[in-house]
């Protein structure tokens, strides 16, 4: 058996790397790398002609082994061999010929041993071990817990539970029907169209574990940005942060109320943000920021700091595929 680590995860919050994209990946070589083919019985480098090779978009071979490469949009990138390798799950059993990426050169991704692929392709990991439902727990940012990551356990408790739409092209993402954004039980001035999926494939609403801040097409963020400005009549503006550009001073105050921010879905359901999921703190000296960005594409991605404090599950087995969300902590 392989000496990859068991997965009962660890991931904290910003050192984490779980992603909704493609398969999974491990830093490879002898150590300090966290995994070393050379002490595992069970590694196998995948021949360019196997079915899981000629799924990877893009792919390389060389004397016949398979090579991928994959670049992510913070500029991070990996590449390296494509294997297949035995995973185990602590004391719960494990799963042979999994595919994964043994990455030998990798950038940027320094704060983590790899990253694990979660999405709806085929070479995503709830795929390859035919998972029938996956859950985590990110915790809050400066809780001194893990977070936590479940295959095939049943939801407890009071949820949000909406439905999972697909995107017949692109078929990795987990897609919801947002279909709107109350600051103060107030909806934004914008129509439910700027989060609904384009004929071209664009737009849409997905759930990512891997983007630190909701980003918003510009149109309901500037509505989201002005409405919760407007509102917050307690709270002191202050500059930009270097990312993040609504900001307040909160070092004078002891207690103070602000706007709540909630997601509404298809069928009325609401989720509210508590307000540690939307104003972070962003230096020592008491200012916190919106943690909100605009885009100029229209793909709304609801981020990890939304998500923290939430149990996310996701349940691909049932008729209509769906997606929880249900506070815990």
């Amino acid at each position: 058996m392989g000496s990859i680590y068991n997965l009962i995860y660890r991931i904290y919050y910003f050192f984490k790397k779980i992603g909704v994209r493609g398969p999974r990946w491990h830093q490879c070589g002898s150590a300090p790398a966290i995994y070393d083919p050379s002490g595992s019985s069970s590694y196998n480098v995948l021949p360019c002609t196997s079915q899981q090779c000629e799924s990877l978009h893009p792919r390389n071979c060389l004397s016949n082994q398979c090579l991928y490469q994959v670049l992510y949009g913070d500029g991070s990138s990996t590449n390296g061999n494509f294997v297949t390798e035995t995973i185990s799950f602590g004391n719960s059993g494990s799963v042979s010929s999994v595919a994964i990426g043994c990455g030998h050169d990798n950038k940027g991704l320094v704060a983590a041993a790899g990253l694990l692929g979660l999405g709806g392709g085929q070479l995503s990991f709830p795929s390859q071990i035919k998972a029938t439902s996956f859950s985590y727990c990110l915790v809050d940012f400066d809780s001194s817990k893990a977070s936590t990551l479940e295959f095939n356990s049943a939801p407890t408790g009071n949820y949000v539970t909406v439905p999972l739409i697909r995107n017949p092209r692109i078929k990795t993402f987990y897609y919801v029907g947002l279909t709107g954004i109350l600051v103060g039980e107030r909806p934004l001035p914008t129509p439910p169209s700027i989060f609904a999926i384009e004929e071209s494939g664009g737009g849409g609403a997905i759930v990512d574990s891997d983007t630190t801040f909701t980003h918003l097409p510009s149109q309901a963020y500037y509505a989201l940005r002005d409405t919760f400005t407007q509102q917050a009549i307690n709270l002191k503006p202050t500059v930009s942060s270097s990312e993040l550009d609504t900001c307040f001073v909160f070092s004078s105050l002891t207690n103070t109320e602000v706007p709540v921010v909630a997601f509404t879905f298809d069928g009325g359901k609401t989720l509210s943000l508590k307000a540690g999921n939307f104003l972070i703190p962003v230096d020592s000296h008491g200012k916190f920021c919106l943690a909100f960005q605009p885009t100029m594409d229209s793909l709304t991605i609801i981020g990890n700091i939304q998500q923290q404090g939430t149990h996310v599950t996701y349940e691909m087995s049932r008729g209509g595929k769906m997606s929880g969300f249900g506070r815990f902590g």
